[in-house]
């Protein structure tokens, strides 16, 4: 027993809180988001992530016909609800929010094929169910696609726009911080396409293990939305120490079981 209590000390101090040069807000962040938002994020959208988002495409009008299978025709001409899971990794996060939003396909999204090998497996179901075993079977409202966030998020948007899509919630989980101040134009929210992000979804959850990070994304948020929405008094933003009861990825569960403080901003329009 003692043993394993070290085992597991070891392995808690091994998760290193993020470390940065920067030790306050970033100095540049006002005028560099109100820079994006007159701007258009124009690279080329990756062929890969195009096929991926027509299989994307594909599973959540299949979901919603099976759910109203005499209502298909009228299916295809009304906005569909959807959950995003944007970095999702191996899954993980997929899977409870296909559990939480038992009625509307969930869309894990990750750049690499080698993590979404592992979506769906018996650890993360078992987590998922909160440690029980039975029913352990990956949710049917739950699928997994490899593609490049920035151009999924703008075919995603184009759904939007068009009213074929209604995104009712967009989960962020644990992006990489980019935590040294060179690299701060690489976070999301210091990117051109965050005003992007900011469209997609009334409802956009994002955490973190960086304070810096979270109070950041909140900041930038506000600037969009006091620019891009009509009634400002519609929006609220918070930003918060969080606590998971129970993790719902495996970055969640080590930084807990290391004791770092998580932090989560969620945005509402």
């Amino acid at each position: 027993m003692a043993d394993k209590q070290a085992a597991n000390t070891k392995n808690s101090n091994a998760v290193h809180a993020v470390t940065s040069n920067q030790d306050d807000l970033y100095k540049h962040l006002d005028e560099t988001v109100r820079k994006y938002i007159a701007t258009r994020f124009l690279r080329p959208i990756a062929d890969h992530t195009r096929e991926a988002f027509e299989e994307a495409k594909r599973f959540v009008l299949q979901c919603h016909c099976e759910k109203r299978s005499d209502e298909a025709i009228e299916a295809e001409s009304r906005p569909l609800d959807v959950i995003l899971d944007s970095g999702c990794g191996a899954g993980e996060s997929t899977l409870h929010l296909a559990k939480r939003f038992p009625s509307i396909p969930v869309i894990g999204i990750d750049k690499s094929a080698m993590r979404l090998t592992k979506a769906g497996n018996v650890h993360q179901l078992e987590a998922a169910n909160s440690g029980r075993i039975e029913n352990l079977t990956v949710p049917q409202n739950a699928f997994w696609v490899r593609a490049e966030l920035l151009d999924f998020w703008r075919l995603a948007l184009d759904e939007v726009r068009t009213g074929r899509w209604n995104i009712i919630h967009h989960a962020v989980f644990y992006p990489n911080p980019w935590p040294k101040e060179s690299e701060a134009g690489r976070r999301f929210h210091l990117h051109p396409i965050f005003p992007t992000l900011m469209a997609l979804c009334p409802v956009t959850e994002l955490r973190t293990n960086w304070e810096i990070y979270a109070k950041e994304f909140a900041a930038a948020a506000q600037i969009v939305c006091n620019e891009t929405s009509d009634d400002n008094r519609a929006v609220t933003i918070s930003c918060e120490p969080f606590n998971p009861e129970i993790p719902e990825t495996a970055f969640e569960r080590k930084y807990k079981e290391a004791r770092q403080q998580l932090w989560r901003v969620l945005v509402k329009k």
